[in-house]
C-alpha cells in the first residue's frame, strides 16, 4: 500500500531561497518570466505560440530518421511524431545531461513530471495536442558531471579515456561497469532482468548519447514521451542566423549580463556566466570554446582559426560544428521544436530566469517556465523505526543534530535545557562583580576574567550532563543518524542523490504509475510517498 501526502513548497528547508521565491510567485521575479504558472494562462500561451512558427516537417522528418535509427520506431512513437506536423500540436519539454544509467532520481521526476502535464493540457484543451518531450543534452563535455550515480550506498563510475561531447563517447568502455552493476544487483529474478535491460542499451558499440536516448524511450515511452536528440545537422541549419548573430555581434553577454544586474538589484545572484561568444566549435573528440581575439576567430587549444568571412561561409557549410553552450541551448531548443513550456529543477529555472530580454532580442519564443515536482520517498522501514524512536518524519527534515536534541530531551529522565540555570548564574555574578567594583573600582577587568573562566566551567558540566544522557541512548542516536542520512543525503535532497533503481527492483512498473499519478508540476507541494 502506498500513501500520498503533500508538504508545501515554502516549508522545506532544503529549497533554495531563488527556489521558493519562484516557485511561490515572488513579486521580485514576475517580470523575469513572461506567464504566471496556471493551467488557465495556458490558453495565451498557446496563441502566443503559433505566432511563432518552427519547420515542422523538418522536425518530423529528423525525429522519425532518429528514431529508425535508434531502432525506436513503433507505432504509437511513429502516430505521436507525425503529430507534429499539425499546426495544433505543441511539445511540453524536459531537458537534461545523459547522466549514467540516468543518475538521480529528479532525473526521472522531470520526465513524469512532463508527461502528466501533457495529459492535463489534453483534458483542458481537448482541441490540441500536447506531446512530452525529453531533450538530451549530449553535446556537453563535462564528463565528471554524468559519470557516475549512486546505488545502495555505493559509487557506479564509468572510466574513459576520450574527450569532446560525451552523447558521442562509445559505449564500448562500459563494459567494467556494466559487469559491477550486475555484482551490485544481485542474483534476484528482477535485478538480472534489470541488469539485461541495461546491458540491451548500453553493452553496444554505439554513440552514449543514442545509448541513453533509447534507454529513457525503454522506460517512458509506453507513457508517451519523446525522446529528441538536437544534435542534428539540419536541425543546426535552421538555427544557422541565431549561430551567425551570436558569433558576430555577441548578442547574448550584454543581454543577460544586464537582466542578472537586475536580479541582483532584486536580491538574487547570477546563475550562468555569459561569454562574448557563446559557442563551441565541435568535432569529433573536439568541443572548444570559440573566441574573438586579434582580428580572428580562434578555436581555443587548437590551430583553427577563422577570419569572419572565412567564418560566415563555414557556419553555412557545417552549421553541426557549433555547439551551444548552456546560455544558448534554450533559444536553440525553441526555436525547433513548437513548445509551450519548460519544466525543470530549481537551478535550470534560475537560468531560464536570465535569458527573456535575449529572447526577444532573437525574436524566439519565451516558453512558460514550470517547477518540476520534488519527492522523498519513505519506506516502510524507516517509518517503523521512526515510531519506534518516538520521532516524526517532520523532525528529520531539520539538521541532525537538532533531531538528536529533541530525541535526546524527549527520552532524559531530566530536564537538560540548562540555559535558565546558565543565566541566572551569569547574573548573580555579574552582581558580584558590581559589588567588588565599589569596593575597589580596579578589580573589575580581574573579576570580568573569573567570571569568563567560571561561565566556561559551567558550559562544561553542562555539556558533560547532556553528553552522558546521549551516551544511554547511543544505538537510538545512530539509528537517527542513519535514518537522517537515508532520508535526506548530506542534510539534502534524496533525489539529487539517489537513483531510481532500488525503488523499481522493489516495485517494478507501479513505481512509475503511482509517481506518474500524483507528479502535477502546476501543484508546486513537495510529494510525499509513504509505504505501509
Amino acid at each position: 500500500m502506498i500513501q500520498i501526502q503533500k508538504k508545501p513548497f515554502g516549508e522545506v528547508p532544503q529549497f533554495s531561497t531563488r527556489d521558493k521565491a519562484y516557485t511561490l510567485n515572488d513579486e521580485r521575479l514576475n517580470s523575469f518570466s513572461k506567464y504566471a504558472v496556471s493551467l488557465t494562462a495556458f490558453k495565451e500561451v498557446i496563441a502566443d505560440r503559433k505566432r511563432f512558427p518552427v519547420d515542422r516537417g523538418l522536425l518530423v522528418k529528423t525525429l522519425l530518421h532518429q528514431y529508425a535509427e535508434y531502432g525506436m520506431n513503433t507505432s504509437s512513437s511513429v502516430a505521436l511524431i507525425k503529430s507534429f506536423g499539425s499546426e495544433n500540436t505543441f511539445s511540453v519539454i524536459t531537458a537534461h545531461q545523459p547522466s549514467l544509467f540516468t543518475g538521480p532520481l529528479y532525473f526521472v521526476y522531470k520526465i513524469l513530471s512532463t508527461i502528466h502535464l501533457s495529459r492535463v493540457l489534453k483534458s483542458e484543451y481537448p482541441e490540441a495536442n500536447f506531446v512530452p518531450v525529453f531533450v538530451s543534452g549530449g553535446e556537453d563535455h563535462d564528463f565528471e558531471e554524468i559519470n557516475h550515480l549512486q546505488l545502495f550506498n555505493q559509487t557506479i563510475s564509468w572510466e574513459n579515456n576520450e574527450s569532446g561531447p560525451v552523447g558521442k563517447m562509445n559505449t564500448s568502455s562500459l563494459l567494467d561497469t556494466l559487469a559491477k552493476m550486475k555484482e551490485i544487483l544481485g542474483e534476484q529474478p528482477a535485478a538480472q532482468e534489470l541488469h539485461q535491460l541495461l546491458v540491451k542499451h548500453y553493452g553496444q558499440s554505439i554513440p552514449y548519447g543514442q545509448a541513453t536516448l533509447s534507454f529513457v524511450n525503454e522506460l517512458f515511452g509506453k507513457y508517451g514521451l519523446i525522446v529528441f536528440n538536437m544534435d542534428q545537422k539540419d536541425l543546426k541549419a535552421a538555427f544557422i542566423p541565431s549561430i551567425k548573430k551570436e558569433i558576430f555581434e555577441q548578442a547574448s553577454a550584454s543581454l543577460v549580463n544586464g537582466t542578472q544586474d537586475q536580479l541582483a538589484e532584486a536580491g538574487f545572484k547570477s546563475q550562468a556566466h555569459a561569454r562574448d561568444i557563446n559557442f563551441f566549435y565541435m568535432k569529433k573528440g573536439i568541443r572548444e570554446r570559440i573566441v574573438f581575439e586579434n582580428d580572428s576567430y580562434q578555436v581555443l587549444n587548437t590551430e583553427i582559426k577563422f577570419s569572419a568571412a572565412e567564418l560566415d561561409k563555414y557556419i553555412d557549410k557545417n552549421p553541426d560544428h557549433f555547439s551551444p553552450n548552456v546560455v544558448i541551448r534554450p533559444l536553440y531548443q525553441e526555436t525547433i521544436l513548437p513548445n509551450l513550456a519548460y519544466i525543470g529543477g530549481g537551478g535550470e529555472l534560475a537560468y531560464w530566469l536570465e535569458r527573456k530580454t535575449q529572447f526577444e532580442a532573437f525574436g524566439i519564443f519565451y516558453p512558460m517556465l514550470i517547477r518540476r515536482n520534488s519527492v522523498l520517498w519513505v519506506d516502510s522501514g524507516s517509518q517503523k523505526r521512526m515510531n519506534k524512536l518516538g520521532l516524526r518524519l517532520e523532525d528529520f527534515f531539520g539538521e541532525k543534530d537538532s533531531i538528536v536534541k529533541s530525541f535526546v530531551n524527549l527520552q532524559a529522565t531530566s530536564e537538560l535545557d540548562f540555559s535558565e540555570q546558565i543565566e541566572g548564574i551569569a547574573q548573580q555574578v555579574d552582581q558580584l562583580i558590581e559589588q567588588g567594583k565599589q569596593v575597589d573600582a580596579t578589580l573589575g577587568k580581574a573579576l570580568e576574567a573569573e567570571k569568563t573562566r567560571l561561565m566556561k566551567s559551567v558550559d562544561q558540566m553542562s555539556n558533560r550532563i547532556v553528553r552522558a544522557e546521549k551516551q544511554k541512548h547511543d544505538v537510538s542516536i545512530k539509528q537517527i543518524e542513519k535514518l537522517k542520512t537515508k532520508l535526506f543525503p548530506k542534510n539534502g535532497l534524496q533525489e539529487r542523490v539517489d537513483n531510481f533503481i532500488p525503488f523499481y527492483l522493489k516495485h517494478g512498473e507501479t513505481f512509475f504509475d503511482t509517481l506518474l499519478e500524483v507528479l502535477n508540476p502546476l501543484n508546486s507541494d513537495m510529494v510525499i510517498v509513504l509505504e505501509s
